[in-house]
């Protein structure tokens, strides 16, 4: 891997804006004042030359020329339907063919990526809308691939719509029921953790259709009050609060049980496929391929160290094993939207050689070739070209904080096609002529381009310029890149930001940030680095206050081959807290650092190793803040928690090492909050690390919010938890 960063305390700046008049306001940046502009809904259209969107009101799908980047029609308008009329749109599906597509309205949110929604059917050549069902909301509609059939799911049940027979309704499956019986769509360990919000599809020929059953009747209930609160408010629990009950396997509890099911729509015969699998086991994908007489679908065990895939027929219900693959320790579960199925063959991510690489096989499960063999790794998988045998990819090359777009050719050659460094993510063109490039850096707000697959740019389609001429007028300090050794001799990367009018000779107080989970990065020359994203422009609101900022990577992170990310494997938070009081040390050594004022805090993981950290023993920070953080990891769920640490009948020790079992040695004060209606990180978390805090006798803070989920957001809310830390810090370290 090239080297990209010079040692320990040589420091280099991702630039600065200019010119200073005053600084942000948390409220501006709580409200989004200061979030870039996104291209929404870009959907490459069949021709290859074009691709829909989204308009920013939500009124209109509008069509692209990817040549010229500019507007060549409006596939859909709100103000110009015949029949059915809606005011906007909140996304869209286009069917194969293109003729037709899904309008999605009156979205209500589930858990993080599942929803409900009214759905209508829009005839692009007469503009005929009509209503999907008018028996209620439905979830994850799919298209037939002929575009003549929709199927969707409605409290837990299948519904199949013939376009042909006047839209006529029917029901695939009977057996669905709250908390009981799932079809077609995961259950909430399985979206939140695997990724997927649909667990249904049709095969090849629109003949069968195929889905995920999700039992969870032995599934264990966990519930959450609600209060009748404000923005919004509930006024059905003004006396008396409500609860909501749903299905939640924690560490070493019940899953779901899980099955294929098929349904010929024709005989109306529904089938279970003959699928191998631990009694235990996992079905994380489903996916149709080119062949009517085979879907792919994928299982893992629940150790989720070998992942399957299969070739199910869903007629004979047969299933023909094509990859098995055994990964020491764990798969990474980003391999899992990253494998592409063509239309005759497999792109196959894998870490087996220590940096995530591509395969190719055929849909017989036959390893063709390796397509890529570097030191570093492939970071996410856009597509094989069947008709040049290219494959284009994004890979952090350059280093664990940079992101690049490539091409290998059949051949082997490979070339980059992003010529500008920092961060780069693509959105391919169908036939991979185009592309639709994201760039950003630290210092610079998103900007979209169109490149064609030379990599020669086509054309810019939106710079963020009103927000780059807003951030002009503040005098925010510049992000600098670092990296150091610990003790342990392990190379570590960091950014830190600098009050304006920085002073060498003087000495400041410090706040770090950090999250610090599996695989994840905080430490990145994007427009996404912060705390809270958006050019950490949180964080240099802090800086502006007088404070350091610093954020480090520590073991566990990702970017840097699989030895590292897994390193942490059966001990969370070990070594990944180890890392941050390191990171004090060695901060503490710098001239213009107050050792004796430095805090820590963080969200959901990174509440969890602030807490870590602060209870490390070697008393390095002042004053931390905690939010929405696991602290015993017996209280998580099975997916995430046992791939890194098997269950807590296997692997006690490394349970057991969690803020609550170390809350005697809490050093610093402590700011900890949470949302009361947090489904992810339960508060049973809070209630039983702040008992464990008692009975130590240990002081803190706490700020609990009322119905508030766990991103802690809705009303006034945002704005209110970024002032509590700031003033926190403020109190504690000045």
């Amino acid at each position: 891997m090239r080297k990209f960063f010079v040692m320990c305390a040589a420091l280099f700046a991702c630039a600065c804006v200019s010119a200073a008049d005053g600084a942000p306001s948390l409220k501006e940046i709580a409200d989004g004042e200061f979030a870039a502009e996104y291209l929404r809904a870009v959907t490459p259209l069949e021709d290859g030359e074009s691709y829909a969107m989204l308009s920013s009101d939500g009124k209109r799908v509008e069509k692209y020329s990817y040549k010229t980047g500019r507007q060549v029609g409006v596939l859909f308008d709100a103000a110009n339907t015949v029949g059915e009329s809606v005011d906007r749109i909140d996304g869209y599906v286009m069917s194969p063919d293109g003729t037709k597509m899904l309008v999605q309205t009156a979205t209500r949110r589930i858990y993080r990526r599942s929803f409900t929604a009214e759905y209508y059917i829009y005839h692009i050549d007469d503009r005929r809308l009509e209503r999907l069902s008018e028996n209620g909301p439905q979830q994850a509609p799919v298209w037939s691939p002929d575009g003549l059939k929709v199927a969707f799911v409605r409290e837990n049940n299948i519904y199949l719509i013939k376009l042909l027979y006047g839209n006529s309704e029917s029901q695939v499956t009977k057996d669905g029921k709250r908390n009981e019986v799932i079809n077609g769509v995961p259950d909430w360990v399985n979206e939140e953790e695997f990724g997927l919000s649909s667990a249904l599809t049709f095969n090849a020929d629109g003949s069968m259709l195929c889905w995920v059953r999700y039992d969870e009747s032995e599934v264990r209930m966990f519930s959450l009050q609600t209060y009748k609160g404000m923005a919004p408010e509930y006024k059905d629990f003004s006396v008396y609060p409500g609860a909501y009950a749903y299905k939640y396997p924690k560490a070493g509890e019940a899953n779901s049980k899980v099955s294929v099911m098929s349904f010929d729509i024709q005989s109306r015969q529904t089938r279970t496929m003959q699928l191998p699998l631990d009694a235990d086991g996992y079905i994380p994908r489903i996916k149709p391929t080119s062949d009517a007489e085979k879907i792919i679908v994928y299982t893992m065990n629940r150790h989720q160290d070998n992942l399957r895939l299969y070739a199910a027929n869903p007629r004979s219900t047969v299933c023909k094993l094509l990859i098995d693959e055994n990964i020491p320790k764990y798969v990474n579960w980003t391999v899992l939207s990253d494998i592409k199925i063509t239309d005759n063959h497999i792109l196959f991510p894998s870490d087996r050689t220590g940096y995530m690489q591509l395969y190719l096989y055929n849909l017989n499960g036959q390893l063709q070739r390796r397509i890529t063999n570097t030191g570093y790794d492939v970071t996410a998988v856009y597509g094989y070209d069947e008709r040049t045998g290219a494959t284009y990819y994004q890979a952090a090359s350059q280093n664990a904080m940079s992101r690049e777009v490539f091409v290998t050719l059949k051949n082997g050659k490979t070339k980059r096609l992003t010529p500008t460094d920092g961060w780069n993510d693509a959105v391919f063109s169908k036939g991979f002529k185009y592309f639709v490039n994201t760039w950003s850096d630290c210092n610079t707000p998103f900007e979209f381009s169109i490149f064609d697959n030379s990599g020669k740019k086509v054309t810019s389609l939106l710079d963020n310029k009103a927000l780059k001429e807003k951030l002009s007028h503040y005098g925010l300090p510049a992000k600098e890149f670092f990296t150091f050794k610990t003790s342990e001799g392990v190379e570590l990367n960091g950014v830190m930001i600098k009050p304006s009018g920085f002073d060498p000779s003087k000495k400041y107080p410090v706040i770090m940030w950090q999250y610090g989970g599996p695989g994840s990065q905080q430490v990145v020359n994007s427009w996404n680095i912060g705390s809270m994203g958006q050019g950490a422009i949180l964080d240099e609101y802090l800086a502006q206050q007088g404070f350091i900022l610093v954020c480090v990577d520590g073991r566990g992170t990702g970017g840097r081959g699989s030895d590292f990310e897994k390193c942490t494997y059966l001990k969370l938070g070990d070594l990944e807290s180890k890392d941050q009081v390191e990171t004090a040390l060695y901060l503490g050594t710098l001239p213009y650092v107050d050792k004796d004022n430095i805090g820590i805090w963080g969200w959901s993981f990174g509440g969890f190793n602030t807490l870590m950290s602060m209870s490390d023993g070697r008393g390095v920070f002042k004053a931390g803040v905690a939010v929405a953080a696991p602290t015993d990891w017996r209280y998580y769920d099975t997916v995430y928690t046992e791939r890194y640490m098997r269950t807590p009948k296997e692997n006690p020790s490394g349970y057991d090492i969690n803020p609550i079992k170390r809350a005697g040695n809490l050093h610093g004060a402590l700011l900890i909050c949470h949302g009361l209606a947090d489904d992810n990180v339960h508060p049973q978390n809070l209630f039983e690390y702040t008992e464990a805090l008692v009975q130590a006798d240990k002081d803190f803070k706490m700020n609990v919010y009322t119905n508030r989920n766990h991103s802690i957001f809705g009303g006034n809310t945002r704005n209110h938890l970024y002032r509590q830390i700031a003033r926190f810090f403020t109190d504690n370290l000045k």
